[in-house]
């Protein structure tokens, strides 16, 4: 393993987007990596950093103490956000309204290779993790001669699905006007199918696609790509990544289980209602409580927001459910409002910030209603608790497929329509959401096999980032291979 110099340990910069779902991992991968003696830096802007630097803080503060020998801190480089037009403050892509909106957040992405460009040439980093969405870190860093490792905070099997879909474009064969045309991925080490309206439409998404294209050839000129996954979830498509396709791919996940900060991971403001949502818990029964949430980024419309408090009361579970905004409109359900604690005492609400790992982790959890963002499927896999999926945009119907046709441990409700939060989705009734919540957590045979596989699954993903584990193993193949990299340049 390595050894490092202690007058200049390896040095990376690590570039991550400007959401929580990618900000968040990297803050942890960074932390990863500055325990085993990498000196770490975070380019970001003011609002993003403001996200992470609770979690930089204490491990940091960790580092300081010794608790993890031979740390060293991570620092944070902050630059201004670029000046187009956005109102001040709006620097994530969580503030954003609009197409209008979007459109300008993405000439801001493109107008950070200024600072970035300036890093390079004053601080020489020893190597850059930059996020897949900044195409142009890749000939950035190679006019400095830095490598540049690419991270997407995807999984193996979605990035995989990615470069069937971008290299024979199987979409394009289906009939433009038959939403339920089923798509097989060709390329792929396992049997993926999809129906058309799950994915990105060329055609439809012309500009989406174009840019689809320059990041898979913006990636097959960088150093390599970091996950954050780890071997034993996805074995098959770490082989098919790095022989077929011919890339390089260190698996370093799952990154959440290094963060000292599981309580307030990803923010400066837990909400109000966190506080006594783990005492709610500890008055349930083991594997008695549903536990719902979509992410920072994903949103129900109304309509789909009633029918999952209909799936919820007919479920008969107890539940826990993270809702964004502060309203309470007209999804509402009359009668709803009496299962909610403190009125009532099956139901419990969190408005804001909730504490998803120890929530997860919590023996009271027994299933996991989610979009299936690769953070949240992960965190749940390392807790050991199935998913009810219920995909909505981006990578999420690979994640759905992923969860459970291979690892087998949850049950969809049938989303169908790939669309973003801009975009109206089919709303799902509540029989149906209901009807998956009793597969997963029933008495029958099915629901023992998710339970009994989920458990298997979050053995292994505990052991991959110890000590002798898969995960730790890659992130000392990487140190040593920059470290030497950095000696013969």
């Amino acid at each position: 393993m390595a050894t490092m110099d202690e007058q200049q340990p390896l040095h990376i910069l690590f570039l991550p987007f400007l959401v929580p779902g990618h900000l968040i991992p990297i803050a942890d991968m960074a932390a990863l990596f500055a325990a085993r003696g990498v000196r770490c830096t975070i380019l970001t802007t003011p609002v993003n950093a403001a996200i992470i630097r609770p979690a930089v803080n204490r491990a940091n503060d960790d580092a300081l103490r010794g608790e993890t020998g031979g740390a060293l801190a991570i620092d944070i480089a902050v630059v201004p956000f670029p000046d187009v037009g956005l109102p001040p403050g709006v620097e994530n892509g969580t503030a954003l309204t609009s197409e209008d909106d979007v459109s300008k957040f993405f000439r801001a992405i493109r107008r950070l290779c200024e600072p970035f460009d300036r890093f390079m040439a004053q601080d020489r980093p020893d190597a850059v993790v930059s996020d897949g969405f900044f195409t142009w870190s890749v000939d950035a860093a190679a006019e400095h001669g830095i490598p540049r490792l690419v991270f997407l905070g995807t999984s193996v099997f979605a990035r995989s699905c990615n470069e069937s879909m971008v290299r024979h474009n199987p979409v394009g064969a289906c009939p433009d006007d038959d939403p339920d045309a089923v798509v097989s991925l060709p390329g792929h080490p396992h049997r993926v199918e999809l129906r058309r309206s799950q994915l990105a439409d060329p055609k439809k998404l012309p500009i989406h696609w174009a840019f689809f294209q320059t990041m898979s050839a913006a990636d097959e000129r960088s150093y390599g790509e970091v996950f954050n996954s780890f071997h034993e979830l996805e074995p098959e498509c770490v082989e098919h990544y790095r022989a077929v396709l011919g890339r390089r791919a260190w698996l370093v996940g799952p990154v959440a289980l290094a963060s000292k900060d599981v309580v307030a991971r990803g923010t400066g403001e837990l909400s109000p209602d966190a506080d006594g949502c783990l005492r709610w818990l500890d008055a349930k029964p083991d594997g008695s409580v549903v536990y719902v949430s979509f992410g920072t980024v994903s949103s129900l419309s109304a309509a789909e927001m009633r029918e999952l408090a209909r799936g919820l009361d007919l479920s008969g579970m107890n539940f826990v459910w993270v809702i964004s905004g502060d309203d309470e409109p007209e999804w509402m359900l009359e009668g709803f409002a009496e299962l909610i604690s403190p009125r009532g005492d099956r139901g419990l609400t969190i408005r804001g910030w909730a504490p998803q790992m120890l929530i997860l982790n919590h023996p009271a959890v027994g299933v996991f209603v989610t979009h299936c963002g690769w953070n949240s499927t992960l965190e749940a896999v390392s807790a050991g608790v199935p998913m009810v999926t219920w995909p909505r945009y981006s990578d999420q119907f690979y994640n759905e497929k992923h969860i459970v046709e291979v690892l087998k441990v949850g049950v969809g409700v049938g989303a169908r329509d790939f669309g973003s939060n801009l975009e109206s989705h089919r709303v799902i009734g509540g029989e149906v959401i209901a009807g998956a919540i009793g597969r997963v957590m029933g008495d029958g045979e099915e629901g023992e096999a998710i339970r009994r596989k989920a458990t298997e699954l979050a053995v292994k993903a505990k052991v991959a980032p110890e000590k002798g584990g898969s995960s730790y193993d890659d992130v000392g193949r990487l140190i040593d291979e920059l470290m030497a990299r950095r000696t013969f340049r």
